[in-house]
């Protein structure tokens, strides 16, 4: 019998990525990495889907600046496209979003969350297989890796939302979560990043995300107008969903709007119920068309993209809590 050849498979990651999102997890990550608490990174990537709130992109800016730079930790900024274009665009392909739709039989629904995705996880899965020598195809595309190469990507996962922490999907892209380890909560991040001259770090997600709370959308028109207006242009576009679908002849069954009320976004009822004062102790208002938004923000492997169940071709599927 011949010897048996020695296994040239690595055992150890090639290399530790952090997967970025400007947010309160991932940005305290970088720190800890910059500080010398957790391992040095070989690079952290912000997948950007080109329509982020401006404060996430003054946030990005600022800690590769004042943190990964100085570290000599390099932010990789990817991109699959404009999100907002590619939904006003006829000829582009567009990942859904999780549109709030009035159905024809009256019932609100919401459509399936494909964006993230699309404009984000499939990005973050294309750089690791460059980084880890895949062959580069054209039109930008990345092929695949040797068999059990593998980095590790760092996902902002604290220890009071265990429960969104899932695998990457794929061998060579091993999703770890340190703040689990440290045992950090959300609010312990928040207090590192604060002590370290980082208060007030928002959560990732884009201007005209569905997702977004009744408080986060008074903030866009209050705090950014031009944003605001981009929002409430964008939720008149997509009525009948994706500018391609309906050139192609196949418009949603319903009407899509960005705000559960289903009504267009200027007119949603999103400002605080005003209470006469003598009334104050009553609890009279109706809070149906309240909407929380998703406190989780928008971070890939994590975000609720929702359940799949049979509907009829461009109709939404019913609302409620995704898992």
């Amino acid at each position: 019998m011949l010897p048996r050849t020695p296994s040239t498979t690595p055992t150890a990651p090639l290399f530790q990525a952090l997967s970025l999102g400007a947010g309160v997890q991932s940005s305290a990550l970088l720190l800890l990495s910059a500080h010398g608490v957790l391992p040095k990174l070989d690079y952290a990537a912000f997948a950007d889907p080109g329509w982020e709130r401006p404060e996430t992109y003054a946030a990005l800016d600022r800690l590769e600046r004042e943190v990964a730079n100085p570290a000599g930790i390099p932010i990789v900024r990817l991109s699959a496209g404009d999100i907002r274009h590619d939904a006003l665009d006829p000829h582009s392909r567009f990942s859904t979003m999780p549109l709030f739709v009035k159905n024809k039989d009256g019932s609100r629904g919401m459509l399936r969350r494909q964006c993230t995705s699309t404009y984000k996880i499939k990005v973050l899965l294309a750089e690791a297989r460059r980084r880890l020598g895949a062959e580069q195809l054209p039109e930008g595309r990345v092929g695949r890796t040797k068999r059990g190469l593998f980095l590790e990507q760092w996902v902002g996962i604290s220890t009071d939302e265990i429960h969104r922490a899932k695998d990457s999907g794929v061998s060579y892209a091993r999703n770890i979560f340190p703040l689990l380890d440290l045992g950090m909560s959300r609010t312990d991040c928040e207090n590192y990043l604060a002590k370290h001259g980082f208060s007030a770090v928002s959560r990732s997600a884009c201007v005209g995300c569905p997702y977004t709370s009744d408080k986060g959308w008074r903030t866009l028109r209050d705090g950014h107008p031009e944003q605001w207006q981009q929002a409430v242009e964008f939720d008149r576009a997509i009525r009948a969903g994706s500018a391609r679908a309906n050139a192609n002849g196949i418009p949603l069954r319903g009407q899509a709007y960005l705000h559960p009320s289903l009504k267009p976004l200027d007119e949603a009822p999103i400002d605080p119920p005003r209470v006469d004062r003598k009334f104050r102790h009553l609890r009279l208002v109706d809070t149906s068309e309240r909407w929380e938004g998703d406190p989780d923000g928008c971070s890939p492997w994590a975000c609720r993209s929702g359940s799949s169940i049979a509907r009829e071709p461009g109709q939404a599927q019913p609302l409620g809590r995704a898992a």
